[in-house]
């Protein structure tokens, strides 16, 4: 598919209630979702009376200042990532500095109910808001592409918690850029040092990072030199 038929998508999607929180700045954010369409079989939304929920969990990790290019590949557990990834570069440039949350979806189940899919929407939308509950959302969105409204109720969400986010990283000084990467990149990269120097993490964990920002051949005496350390 092409970014026409992705930005068409995007701009069909309904968040009919987003998270009452933000995303955490410096933590782990559970997010669980009620995505509703029309049945595939549906001639279109408006005639539709069943609709399908898809119920799952999205995971946004720690946040991160990337740039579109460092988005590629990046969504996990999402059939069209790469084409979602795609289309924000084309919008927002390749080198546009912006926060990343890295994602892990897991659809937990799917019911078919014989209800038109907007009524159902605000039927879950209303039952949430009197359970309080913080971080459940309701989204309307397109049943072949679902996961394409789910990526785009994400980043509406990212962008909606985006001054909490800057102030806080602001506050550790971990804004602006450092020889052409982002200051809080090279604070992360740091810390994944010391994660594998630690046994915490694998080292090819690290090493992918690199290469997500060109850097391995910056950082190569220093990452090989921890394993002549322990020769």
């Amino acid at each position: 598919m092409d970014l026409a038929d992705i930005q068409k998508i995007a701009e069909q999607t309904i968040v009919i209630r987003a998270p009452t929180q933000p995303l955490a700045t410096f933590g782990i954010t559970t997010v669980t979702y009620h995505l509703v369409t029309a049945t595939a079989l549906a001639e279109d939304e408006i005639s539709s009376t069943d609709a399908v929920i898809r119920t799952g969990v999205v995971t946004a990790n720690r946040p991160q200042i990337v740039t579109p290019n460092y988005l590629l590949n990046l969504f996990d557990g999402f059939e069209h990532g790469q084409e979602f990834a795609q289309y924000l570069l084309e919008s927002y440039g390749p080198n546009a500095p912006g926060l990343l949350y890295t994602y892990r979806n897991e659809l937990k189940e799917t019911n078919v109910v014989s209800e038109p899919p907007d009524s159902v929407a605000h039927r879950l939308a209303d039952q949430f808001d009197r359970e309080g509950q913080v971080h459940t959302a309701v989204i309307r969105g397109n049943d072949h592409y679902w996961d394409i409204s789910l990526m785009k109720f994400i980043h509406d969400l990212t962008i909606g918690s985006l001054r909490q986010t800057i102030g806080d990283l602001g506050e550790r000084r971990l804004l602006g850029m450092d020889k052409g990467v982002p200051r809080a990149a090279r604070a992360r990269i740091d810390e994944m040092f010391a994660a594998v120097a630690a046994g915490e993490m694998e080292p090819i964990q690290l090493k992918r990072e690199l290469d997500r920002w060109g850097l391995f051949t910056e950082y190569e005496d220093r990452f090989l030199g921890m394993f002549r350390r322990k020769e």
